[in-house]
């Protein structure tokens, strides 16, 4: 029998979130799992991964075979490099927030200069073009008229 260690699929459509299980390789995708030992949330941000190592050096030693997204996830967290006697890879980076766009807009808008109030240029120049000839027109009927 082979085992392999996969991702079983959890969650709603658009909100996918996996559990990292060794099952036999048989079996379907989301079907019936040996033993669960981690959890994978891509959507969330940072992606969320845990992974019992202990458990993943286990499997690995007697023979379990990931397959290449659990393979990527063990590599990120170091359990694959453990478990072929290579080098530890780097720890991964959390991402740092990112600034408040308005307040950004706010300083640097206050160096230097006041703020001007109004767009430089016009927006509408139809409308006001309307605007004009619209009061033009009964100016000119009622000099007729009179």
């Amino acid at each position: 029998m082979a085992v392999k260690i996969k991702l079983k699929r959890l969650g709603k459509i658009r909100s996918p979130h996996y559990r990292i299980v060794v099952a036999d390789s048989r079996t379907r995708r989301d079907g019936r799992a040996i033993e669960e030992i981690g959890l994978y949330h891509p959507v969330q941000n940072p992606s969320r991964i845990e992974v019992n190592a202990e458990r993943a050096q286990y499997w690995l030693s007697v023979g379990a075979q990931p397959t290449e997204p659990v393979l990527a996830i063990l590599k990120l967290t170091g359990d694959w490099q453990a478990h072929k006697g290579l080098p530890a890879p780097a720890p991964l980076l959390q991402p740092e927030p990112k600034a408040d766009k308005r307040a950004l807009f706010e300083a640097l808008s206050s160096d230097g200069d006041e703020a001007k109030g109004e767009a430089i240029t016009p927006k509408a120049k139809k409308a006001d073009k309307k605007a004009d000839e619209a009061a033009e027109a009964p100016a000119s009927t009622e000099s007729t008229e009179a």
